[in-house]
C-alpha cells in the first residue's frame, strides 16, 4: 500500500504543478510590426471600445448636402449603411426615418441617430464618418481652360484652382484676377489677385487659399 501510495503522489505531483502554471501564465502582449494592424480582440479591447474613444472624424466639420457618409450601429448591420446626404439636407435610416444631417457635424448627428435608436435599442453605440467631402467647393470662372465648380477636399490657393480649371486662357488678364467672398452677414467681399506680380516674387501672401463657395474670376 505504501508503495502505490508513493507512486500516487509521484504522478499527482507533477499534475498539479502543471496546472499552476497554466492557471498562473499571462500571456505576452501583441506587438504590432511594421504596417501590421493587430486586431482589437488580440489586445484585449473590447469592441465597443473602439467606436467610443478616438473616433477618427473631425467634429468641427459641418455635413452638407451630397457629402457621402457611412454610419455604423454596433451589432446592427441591418442599420449600418453608406449614404449621400440629399439635397434638401435630409438621410433616411429604418427605424431612425428621416433625420437632417447638413449643418450638423458628425459627433452631433451620431447623438441626434442614438437618441432616435434607444426606443428600439438599449444603449445603441453610433458612429457616424464622412467618406467623401461634396459640399464644400469653389468656382473658377472666366478666361481658364475648364471654368466650373471644384471640390474643395484639400488646401487650395488661387493659383491651384486655377490650375485645377485648365490653366489661363490667352487673352486672360492676369493682372485682374480677384475672388468673389461670402461673408456671414450675406454680403461679398472681393480680393485682388495680381498673377504677373506673383510669379515674379511680389506680394507671395496674396495668393491666399480658398473658403468653401469662393468664386475665382479671370476676367
Amino acid at each position: 500500500m505504501k508503495n502505490l501510495a508513493n507512486r500516487t503522489i509521484s504522478v499527482a505531483l507533477p499534475l498539479i504543478l502543471f496546472c499552476g502554471v497554466l492557471a498562473g501564465q499571462t500571456p505576452a502582449p501583441a506587438q504590432a510590426g511594421s504596417g501590421e494592424v493587430i486586431p482589437t480582440a488580440a489586445v484585449g479591447i473590447p469592441k465597443s471600445a473602439s467606436l467610443s474613444d478616438g473616433k477618427p472624424h473631425d467634429d468641427s466639420f459641418v455635413i452638407g448636402a451630397d457629402d457621402m457618409l457611412a454610419i455604423n450601429v454596433w451589432k446592427e448591420p441591418d442599420l449600418s449603411r453608406t449614404l449621400t446626404v440629399r439635397s434638401d439636407g435630409k438621410i433616411s435610416l429604418p427605424l431612425v426615418g428621416e433625420l437632417v444631417a447638413a449643418g450638423q457635424t458628425p459627433l452631433q448627428l451620431e447623438k441626434n441617430i442614438s437618441t432616435k435608436l434607444q426606443s428600439y435599442i438599449t444603449e445603441p453605440q453610433v458612429t457616424v464618418m464622412v467618406q467623401q467631402i461634396n459640399s464644400q467647393k469653389y468656382n473658377v470662372l472666366g478666361q481658364v481652360g475648364k471654368p466650373g465648380s471644384y471640390p474643395l477636399i484639400a488646401t487650395t490657393t488661387i493659383v491651384d484652382a486655377i490650375a485645377a480649371a485648365g490653366g489661363f486662357r490667352d487673352f486672360a488678364k492676369k493682372k485682374a484676377i480677384y475672388i468673389l467672398r461670402q461673408n456671414a452677414s450675406g454680403g461679398e467681399s472681393r480680393i485682388a489677385f495680381n498673377y504677373q506680380d506673383y510669379v515674379k516674387g511680389k506680394n507671395v501672401s496674396q495668393n491666399i487659399v480658398l473658403k468653401p463657395r469662393d468664386t475665382v474670376i479671370v476676367p
